[in-house]
């Protein structure tokens, strides 16, 4: 790899550790409140705070203000992101950490490839070759073989 890749991907596996470890705390969160939608509402809410006002001191308010002007399907991604917390805290109490995970993995994995063939959301196009078909296949594979 790349020396120049180091650093994003190293922050990028924390991401992925961060992520392993937010499933059970949400779990958790849900058996202590008594709802799985209630405790992806609190922690999201948590993290909006977080996030509004490190990007306010970051950046004032002008991102705010060009919010109105942007097309409303570029919002998508926080319903997407209410959805997958959901979805983790939901399921992850009755697969398990790394099974979760592993399916987590699988879904970004094969629609990665999908979004990078197609060049979507104006990404550049990289094609589908055998050795990432091999690569979703091997994450599949992992998946299966994480409920043996």
């Amino acid at each position: 790899m790349a020396q120049s890749l180091m650093i994003p991907v190293g922050l990028l596996v924390i991401a992925g550790a961060a992520i392993a470890v937010q499933a059970p705390l949400n779990a958790t969160l849900s058996r202590s409140i008594g709802s799985p939608l209630a405790a992806a509402a609190w922690s999201f809410g948590v993290g909006f705070i977080l996030l509004a006002a490190l990007a306010l001191m970051s950046s004032g308010s002008a991102p705010v203000l060009r919010l109105t002007g942007v097309p409303v399907w570029q919002l998508v991604g926080g319903i997407l992101g209410a959805y997958y917390v959901w979805s983790v805290i939901s399921g992850v109490q009755s697969v398990g950490i790394f099974t979760a995970m592993a399916a987590l993995i699988f879904g970004q994995v094969v629609t990665a490839l999908a979004i990078d063939q197609f060049g979507a959301f104006g990404l550049a196009v990289q094609p589908i070759t055998p050795q990432r078909v091999l690569a979703a296949a091997m994450v599949a594979g992992g998946l299966i073989l994480s409920r043996l």
